[in-house]
């Protein structure tokens, strides 16, 4: 795979991870000749650190790797693909099935690159399956995080809504899941009047594509992404700093789409529906203004405070759609406010909820699967900063303070208290690279979701479907 999963039980080097505590009383039971390599060496057995040990006969012949006494398996040997020599590498810690699954997870993390522009700088090294771990997950997952951050790491000249809709399609199409979109000035005619609004200034149109997939008869989930493909601000034109990331604004979009393809290839028993709306938020003689009104879908009115809070309104048409077939479950995915990045950091996704028991099972699902979210509050009282004079609502709050809030309040005006909502505010990118982790475009909550997801509804058979996706297979 493109990943370096082998399959198999051969592994030519096995990999012990020591804590500080493990390798003192390794070295009271080791050999001499091991234990003065060790002690010359220099290896302390710190998280990261790594020491190749020889045979007798000076090949490699084990792998020792420093870890904390409290770190979680997803990335404690994510940074070893690239670091290790070429060969086939094995786990020789013992660990529970759920553990070796996020194991083999992380390795395949710890083997991306972004290559669509340039040749791999070197072929990952392959790790045998731990004993015990999901290899449908682990190929499901591995799928799903490439795809999305592929997808948020490829510059806008080629990922514009025209091209992402094409994503969409290929996606879609091993799982015979059904895709329709609404284009331009069909966007009108349809009512989808504050995609249109946003996207009417780029000369690749806006868009709204619809994904449907699995029984008519399961529970519905759905998804809504932001899909703003490139951020000018609009004539609230931002600086050359604020422009220079936002090729990752359709991070929500790229989210939700991952988590459909890990959702498709596991056959969860759902019946699924993927709302995208697609824009590029430009400059242009027709371009939204300040000030102006524009109509959305549920038939709100909103005052335009600022052209740069376009997200909060392509979303709001899709959440309406969403909401109109009263789901099991809606659940968007958006790079939306910087409030939420200085509350939060960029590695910490802010997640909104209407109820607090579905809010309470997916922080437990965060937690299991190390991939974290901090709930954060629908201040109800906040609401009232969002009042027009004008119009039903502003897009954008009339102080300065708890703008991750207000943009979260202005989204739940599209969707009725009977169902339930979560609303992921997140970074998608890593601004500085980490095992498993690198600079660019990164998946933030998704596989929280997918676990709590999982847990909800499990699949009625252990089999899953996988794809292979621009793969590699090893045997």
């Amino acid at each position: 795979m493109r990943f370096f999963l082998a399959r198999g039980s051969k592994a030519t080097v096995q990999i012990n991870s020591l804590s500080k505590k493990n390798l003192t009383q390794l070295s009271e039971e080791d050999d001499d000749r091991r234990k003065t390599w060790i002690e010359s060496s220099g290896f302390r057995a710190k998280p990261g650190e790594l020491l190749l040990v020889p045979t007798p006969e000076g090949r490699l012949g084990e792998v020792l790797l420093g870890r904390s006494e409290t770190s979680g398996p997803l990335y404690r040997y994510a940074g070893l693909p690239s670091k290790l020599p070429k060969g086939r590498y094995g786990i020789a810690d013992e660990l529970k099935p759920p553990e070796a699954t996020l194991a083999a997870l992380g390795w395949a993390l710890g083997c991306y690159e972004f290559d669509r522009y340039r040749k791999p700088r070197k072929e990952p090294s392959a790790l045998v399956f731990p004993p015990g771990a999901d290899r449908g997950t682990v190929s499901s997952l591995a799928e799903a995080v490439y795809l999305v951050r592929d997808l948020i790491n490829t510059p806008a000249s080629d990922m514009g809504p025209s091209d992402l809709e094409r994503v969409v399609r290929a996606v879609a199409e091993p799982f015979a899941a059904k895709v329709h979109s609404v284009v331009g000035d069909g966007l009108l005619s349809e009512n989808w009047p504050a995609v249109h609004a946003v996207g009417r200034a780029s000369a690749d149109s806006p868009r709204v594509v619809d994904l449907v997939w699995g029984a008519s008869t399961a529970p519905k989930v759905t998804l809504v992404g932001k899909g703003v493909c490139f951020d000018t601000g609009g004539l609230d034109l931002k600086n050359a700093g604020g422009m220079l990331l936002m090729k990752k604004d359709m991070g929500g979009a790229a989210h939700v789409l991952g988590l459909a393809y890990a959702i498709m290839s596991s056959k969860l028993p759902v019946r699924l529906r993927v709302l995208i709306p697609l824009v590029e938020n430009s400059v242009a003689g027709n371009a939204m203004r300040p000030l102006d009104v524009i109509k959305t879908r549920k038939g709100l009115t909103v005052e335009v405070g600022n052209t740069d809070a376009e997200g909060r309104l392509i979303l709001s048409d899709a959440l309406a759609e969403a909401d109109s077939e009263k789901p099991e479950v809606i659940i968007d995915f958006a790079t939306l406010t910087g409030a939420a990045r200085v509350a939060l950091g960029t590695e910490l996704p802010a997640l909104f909820c209407n109820q607090d028991a579905v809010a309470s099972e997916l922080l437990d699902a965060a937690s299991a699967v190390y991939d974290p979210m901090w709930r954060m509050p629908l201040h109800a009282p906040y609401r009232r900063l969002l009042e027009s004079k004008v119009a039903d609502t502003s897009n954008v709050s009339s102080g300065r303070y708890g703008g991750a809030i207000v943009a979260a309040l202005f989204l739940q005006k599209f969707v009725s208290k009977r169902t339930p909502w979560v609303h992921i505010d997140m970074m998608a990118w890593n601004t500085e690279g980490r095992a498993g982790r690198p600079v660019g475009g990164e998946a933030m909550g998704m596989r929280a979701v997918f676990e709590w997801l999982l847990k909800r509804f499990p699949p009625k058979s252990s089999k899953r479907t996988t794809t292979t996706r621009r793969t590699k297979s090893k045997s």
